[in-house]
């Protein structure tokens, strides 16, 4: 099979839909590469390096779209680009099936099988090929640099012979890919993080990466099964309004991240938000291509208000990076779809027909929704909640169940004591109840140290080291030469460095983490 990526025509679009590096992936999966002249000079990739890694350099887009059985593209194909694809073409792109009907139905004329990237579902097993996710990390990450060169300033605090610094307050907005990605950004340039998402099941990501979960009064939970924040009642968006009016008067870059798919981005930074703000800020709106988060942005352009607060509203997309990321989405996808040998659109699977929006000339949009627990019936499966009887009745076995189990394990090992007390020699008892005792008070005093001082593998490790002290101090005697003396003593020394050294290791190891 072949497989073709032309030039993207799109003036502002800069990336490619497949590298030097996962052009060989694609030969691995048994593909023949075909790509346009001068397809990812944008991207910083020369014809030379794709013919280095077997792809063949071809002149036009219409031998790309003739000769191709499979067709990879970044940004959506224009209605000239479609008239060039023939039946039966398959083609890998965004799409935006929501906001682009007209091409939908061009597409099923033409009787091109159409596979939306940004449609893919985000359900586990589809992470790897979820393009929207990749390109938002990026966009996180990107963000906090565009943020930080126009602020002109520091992002962390510093002391020096001139003076102090103050750090730079940074406030994110929505805690998706994006979002996290920005913190993580933000956070590890010396910045105070602040955050804030309708989602409280996030709260405990934000604060892991360092930055202060913002929330409001109003107990509402925005969370929704696709991963994506539902709509509010109109007594959180008055308190949420109210938050950010509080948050613009001190912070120095806002970057905003929510987005709704086939919607408008909501509104969430208002004018008077904006206005409330110190001279010199920043916003970054990276929802600006669908209306934008900020009532002032303006898409695709930077420029300063009348206040002194610069609005970006375009990003560099970090060609190299993004199309190689894309690049490997894409071959995910094709991995799944049986790679060059065994390729099938198989309308069965969960990802393929929901990314398939057009299929055998007809339009596939909107998609079924996912159901919540398959079965082999293709429903959901209802199951009765138990009764107070019978969950009563079920707790009950269970606790008879796990007597039985403890009385025969300590049968066992009853057994066990007295065969050992019978036959062992009275030295073997001896070492055996030192032993024993080591191991339960070097055990419990160890593992109850809190994990603030010493990580889970570093108690298990010290726990050990503890059964050793105490085994070592039982074992030592008045005759500070005999052997047994002796030796307790150099194990005593060696499980105490080791103790110790455990402890200040982590001690180090947790003053990275603080600011």
């Amino acid at each position: 099979m072949k497989v073709g990526i032309p030039s993207e025509i799109s003036p502002n679009e800069l990336r490619v839909a497949a590298t030097p590096k996962t052009v060989k992936r694609l030969q691995k999966q048994g593909f023949e590469v075909y790509i346009q002249h001068n397809a990812g000079q944008k991207a910083n990739f020369s014809d030379k390096e794709f013919e280095e890694a077997g792809a063949k350099i071809v002149n036009s887009a219409k031998e790309i779209y003739a000769n191709s059985d499979i067709v990879l593209k970044v940004k959506e194909p224009a209605m000239e680009e479609v008239d060039m694809m023939k039946e039966g073409l398959v083609m890998l792109s965004y799409l935006w099936p929501a906001q682009n009907q007209a091409l939908l139905q061009k597409l099923a004329d033409k009787k091109v099988n159409a596979v939306a990237m940004d449609a893919i579902p985000r359900i586990s097993r589809a992470q790897k090929m979820d393009v929207l996710s990749s390109m938002a990390n990026i966009a996180g990450y990107r963000a906090v640099i565009e943020g930080s060169y126009h602020f002109g300033r520091f992002l962390n605090g510093q002391i020096t012979a001139a003076g102090k610094v103050e750090p730079a307050k940074v406030l994110v907005i929505g805690a998706g890919v994006a979002g996290l990605a920005a913190i993580g950004a933000a956070n590890s340039l010396g910045a105070i993080v602040r955050a804030f998402d309708t989602r409280k099941e996030v709260a405990e990501q934000i604060e892991s990466m360092g930055a202060q979960f913002l929330t409001v009064e109003i107990e509402e939970d925005g969370a929704t099964s696709s991963g994506y924040s539902k709509e509010m009642s109109k007594e959180f968006i008055e308190a949420e309004m109210k938050l950010f009016l509080e948050q613009a008067k001190e912070v120095d870059i806002v970057i905003t991240t929510a987005q709704i798919p086939g919607r408008p981005a909501p509104k969430l930074w208002m004018d008077y938000h904006v206005t409330a703000m110190k001279p010199g800020s920043v916003i970054v709106d990276l929802a600006a291509s669908t209306g934008g988060n900020c009532a002032l942005t303006k898409n695709g352009e930077i420029y300063t208000t009348d206040n002194g607060i610069t609005m970006v509203g375009k990003l560099s997309q970090l060609p190299s990076q993004a199309s190689q990321l894309y690049g490997n989405n894409l071959c995910h996808l094709l991995d799944d779809m049986g790679k060059a040998e065994k390729f099938k659109i198989d309308m069965e699977d969960a990802v393929v027909s929901r990314a398939m929006v057009t299929y055998n000339g007809k339009i596939n949009w909107p998609p079924a929704p996912l159901p919540v627990s398959p079965t082999a019936g293709g429903g959901a499966k209802k199951v009765a909640a138990p009764t107070a009887e019978e969950a009563k009745v079920s707790a009950d076995e269970k606790s008879k169940k796990a007597a039985t189990s403890m009385i025969i394990r300590l049968g066992v090992v009853g057994v066990l004591l007295l065969l050992i007390g019978r036959y062992a020699p009275p030295e073997f008892i001896q070492h055996f109840t030192v032993f024993v005792l080591a191991v339960f008070v070097g055990w419990q005093l160890i593992t109850n140290v809190a994990h603030s001082l010493h990580t889970p593998l570093m108690a298990v490790t010290n726990a050990i080291s503890g059964i050793i002290v105490v085994g070592g101090l039982l074992q030592t005697t008045d005759d500070i030469k005999s052997p047994m003396t002796i030796l307790a003593f150099v194990a005593i020394l060696v499980a105490s460095i080791n103790i110790v050294g455990g402890f200040v290791v982590t001690h180090r190891m947790l003053k990275m983490f603080k600011k």
